[in-house]
């Protein structure tokens, strides 16, 4: 992707992550309702070029958008395409790129949360080097001819019961849609947003007024100093804190607000 649509790609994964760090959603349900939306983009050309229509505005887009698959997807799902359509692409086709790395990255969140993620990543590169070494099989999962359900029952019968289920879910979808991709580019591509994901971590920041951008940036250059990693912001405002930040990655709390010093010092003086 190029132009407007890598900014368009950018907001749309900022918005699945904070949907997915900062509530309850079901990130292996949110998952299934995107790659249905993806599938249906793919085959309706027609819709799809209606929902990035550049003459279009982008709030009658998203409305038009909320009249189409609410009641078919869950509201969280509706909101990620709303926002996707709200804005410019350069092709109407990265749009439906775009919807499908969300729905891999949610079932990858998903396998972050159950603490199997490096079990996924292990499970694509292992299957990679098996569909790499065993051309008859490369041939029977990529045979457009051959009917899909023998596709989706022969991929099951690989996976089923030796593979994580975010694992035969990404796959299966590889597998069913390859969309013009050959099965080892769809592995590749798994693989490395398995590697992001694994290589991400999220810092909780809490601060008594909204931080700029520019102290965003600061803190995020540091945290990831610190830490080694890219580091995800996710931001709360709290007058109770008085003052300064406090921030949460994982289990380890870095506290600098006024509030915690103030109790400190009374725990001190209680002593």
């Amino acid at each position: 992707m190029n132009g407007a649509s890598r900014e368009a790609l950018s907001a749309a994964r900022e918005s699945l992550d904070a949907l997915t760090d900062n509530t309850s959603a079901d990130a292996a349900k949110l998952a299934g309702e995107l790659a249905a939306v993806t599938a249906l983009l793919d085959r309706e050309v027609s819709l799809r070029r209606v929902l990035t229509d550049p003459a279009q505005s982008g709030d009658a887009k998203a409305e038009l958008a909320g009249r189409l698959f609410n009641g078919q997807v869950g509201g969280e799902a509706v909101e990620l395409v709303c926002g996707a359509v709200r804005s410019r692409w350069s092709r109407s086709r990265d749009l439906v790129d775009a919807l499908e790395e969300l729905a891999n990255t949610a079932d990858l969140t998903a396998a972050q949360r159950a603490g199997v993620l490096d079990d996924v990543e292990d499970e694509l590169f292992r299957f990679g080097r098996i569909v790499d070494s065993n051309p008859q099989l490369r041939s029977a999962l990529t045979d457009k001819s051959a009917n899909p359900a023998a596709r989706a029952e022969l991929l099951k019968s690989l996976l089923e019961g030796r593979a994580n289920p975010a694992t035969e879910r990404l796959v299966g979808r590889l597998v069913s849609a390859p969309r013009g991709r050959s099965l080892e580019q769809g592995i590749d591509s798994l693989s490395k947003l398995a590697a992001a994901r694994r290589d991400r971590m999220v810092a909780v920041v809490t601060s008594a007024v909204p931080l700029s951008d520019a102290q965003k940036q600061r803190l995020g250059t540091g945290l990831a100093r610190l830490y080694g990693r890219e580091m995800h912001l996710n931001l709360e405002v709290d007058p109770t804190v008085i003052g300064g930040i406090s921030v949460r990655v994982g289990d380890e709390v870095i506290n600098g607000t006024i509030a915690d010093r103030l109790d400190e010092a009374k725990r001190r003086l209680a002593g």
